[in-house]
């Protein structure tokens, strides 16, 4: 960060992102385990927060996630992140600096399928990648430190913060405010705006928070929320563990519904889940309209990659702590070829998990699908996935 600004008579320099700017866009993120809240896998530069005695000393670096490819390019895959190291508290604004000046000088300007960052560090090599951010950064990375992904998405309801505030985390359906009938949420929203004290913060799973809320206020708000649908008692957990992209009819680049299709696509799964005695658990699921990612779809363990209108891509077997990535099952089939093979499958989860098992988890352990493992060597061809890694 103490590279000054260069000028020349005609222009001056960004200090970081240089004349010509980066490549393409650039996603960075702050975690702090053991919630996977932002799927740090999706995004370019993540920090995930380490403490030590209830004090943060510093954060494990990942860098080069993203979940965007192309039908029919095997040159495209989602990819996670790289664990590259461990930094002091007080080398983080440096080290930002230093991956997106890496990138910056690395990434492809020729071909924009290959310009993001996960897709630089491929083509120059891990270690050299890593090699030129630590010089331009001018410390080495120290070994990563422990930490481990428990929970995913966000927590829905109250949670009282360490700053005494309290903080109302509302569920709403792929971010989607509306006054429906029944469920005037846009209005609701509007009737706690004019009494809340605090801010609302939009959260990376297209949740709400109604944040900073006195104690003073907690009933009140809570009131003007159930009355207004804000708050259901009566939405699954499945349904919060689901979303979707927009898609039809915003999106220009969608070839299938997500964020229409996903309510009903709920309802059935809802059923499939009563029907085997689950109804009190989940399975991540995401849908998207396009293979772009937006809706995250390569980080679920139910991923639905829109095709063609009314046709999917179904991926199997992500975690539900966002760390794998789903494998393609079956390739441009119908919603009720899709509800068919969930129905028999989670059939042979609820009879045969272990313990609280995943279902994601689960197809992996009893070979349904295999892992991907190096999504750039064996997201498009299972067969060189090692039979080592096909158990979880």
């Amino acid at each position: 960060m103490d590279e000054k600004v260069q000028s020349t008579d005609t222009d001056t320099l960004e200090p970081i992102l240089g004349k010509s700017y980066l490549p393409r866009k650039f996603k960075t993120t702050v975690i702090i385990p053991p919630q996977n809240d932002v799927d740090l896998h999706a995004n370019d530069l993540n920090f995930v927060a380490i403490e030590q005695a209830g004090s943060l000393i510093g954060f494990n670096v990942l860098i080069g996630g993203g979940l965007s490819m192309e039908h029919g390019n095997t040159a495209t895959f989602p990819t996670t992140a790289y664990e590259f190291g461990f930094i002091p508290l007080e080398k983080t604004l440096d080290t930002a600096a230093a991956v997106v000046m890496a990138q910056r000088d690395l990434g492809n300007r020729s071909d924009r399928k290959a310009a993001k960052t996960r897709y630089t560090i491929l083509r120059v090599g891990l270690e050299a990648f890593k090699e030129q951010v630590e010089q331009r950064m001018g410390f080495a990375f120290e070994p990563i430190r422990p930490y481990e992904f428990t929970d995913r998405g966000d927590r829905i309801g109250w949670v009282h913060g360490i700053d005494k505030k309290w903080h109302l985390t509302l569920f709403i359906e792929n971010g989607r405010v509306l006054d429906y009938p029944g469920r005037p949420l846009k209005t609701g929203l509007r009737e706690i705006a004019k009494i809340h004290k605090g801010d609302f913060r939009l959260t990376a799973n297209q949740n709400l928070i109604v944040a900073n809320v006195d104690a003073a206020d907690k009933d009140v708000i809570e009131k003007l929320a159930r009355d207004h649908g804000l708050i259901n008692d009566n939405v699954t957990v499945q349904r919060e563990n689901s979303m979707a992209c927009v898609a039809l009819p915003t999106c220009p680049l969608a070839m299938a519904e997500a964020e229409r299709f996903l309510p009903s696509f709920i309802d059935k799964m809802d059923a499939i889940m009563a029907r085997h005695g689950l109804q009190d658990d989940f399975i991540v699921t995401r849908v998207t309209g396009c293979p772009n990612g937006c809706g995250r779809a390569m980080l679920a363990e139910v991923g639905l990659v829109g095709k063609a209108v009314g046709r999917y891509n179904l991926h199997l077997g992500g975690n539900r702590v966002g760390t794998r990535i789903p494998r393609l099952y079956k390739e441009n089939i119908t919603e009720e070829q899709i509800l068919d093979i969930l129905d028999e499958q989670i059939g042979h989860w609820a009879a045969g998990r272990q313990d609280q098992e995943g279902f994601g988890d689960y197809l992996i352990r009893t070979g349904f699908i295999k892992p991907v493992v190096n999504p750039s060597v064996d997201f498009h061809d299972a067969s060189k996935v090692p039979d080592a890694a096909a158990i979880v």
